[in-house]
């Protein structure tokens, strides 16, 4: 069975469930769906979009293995909220917007360990080329090509990080993972405006970074 199949045949037999106020919708069980048929629904969502949400978790977090597990929850999250998908034939935008979410708690987490133990810099991105560079596409094959690559991704990996959270989902949303401005509008709940143009400054901002690093800040 289809990805487009086995999310209908849930999404049709699952009835708009009322959420009480002060309930997280995140929690709230897909009721009227058969587990088998929810099961399939879960693993055809897994295999169709499972790289690219860890990848998407990885910019935002900088962490391989904060990104399986926001990645996880994603996941756990979605089947429960099957209810609200209103395009199972696109479910990737509707994934990208519970991953975000995810990686938003995930930081507020990381914040509050770092304040307790107060140790090191809120982010990990100077891991982010041994742990998050690994799913690059042609991979270098000299040392020196190496060290070039992870020294670049490391600049690209800071560049991105200085665009602050919503900026920087917005750009890899539409650059890397080709959501279209409205598609991006909807999941980050902005107007269609201003996604454009959070999206022009985001390139504005990162391309001046990279050619601060190519043009003598090395």
């Amino acid at each position: 069975m289809g990805l487009v199949a086995s999310l209908s045949e849930v999404w049709m037999a699952a009835p708009a469930l009322a959420v009480q106020e002060g309930e997280d919708p995140a929690s709230t069980p897909v009721e009227g769906a058969e587990p088998a048929a929810r099961r399939r629904a879960l693993e055809a969502l897994y295999a169709a979009h499972a790289r690219a949400i860890h990848r998407f978790l990885c910019d935002l977090l900088g962490d391989t293995a904060a990104a399986a597990d926001a990645t996880q929850e994603t996941f756990v999250r979605a089947m429960r909220r099957l209810h609200t998908l209103e395009t199972p034939e696109r479910p990737a935008p509707w994934l990208f917007g519970i991953a975000r979410h995810v990686s938003l708690e995930h930081r507020r987490a990381r914040r509050r360990r770092r304040q307790v133990l107060d140790d090191g810099p809120l982010d990990a991105w100077e891991e982010r080329p041994a742990a998050c560079a690994a799913r690059a596409p042609g991979a270098p094959r000299t040392p020196e090509d190496e060290l070039m690559g992870r020294e670049a991704l490391t600049v690209l990996a800071g560049a991105l990080d200085q665009l602050g959270e919503d900026r920087r989902a917005a750009l890899l949303l539409r650059l890397d993972h080709g959501l279209s401005y409205e598609e991006i509008a909807r999941l980050m709940e902005w107007s269609l405006p201003k996604v454009k143009v959070e999206i022009h400054r985001a390139r504005q901002e990162l391309r001046a970074e990279l050619v601060r690093y190519d043009g003598g800040g090395r």
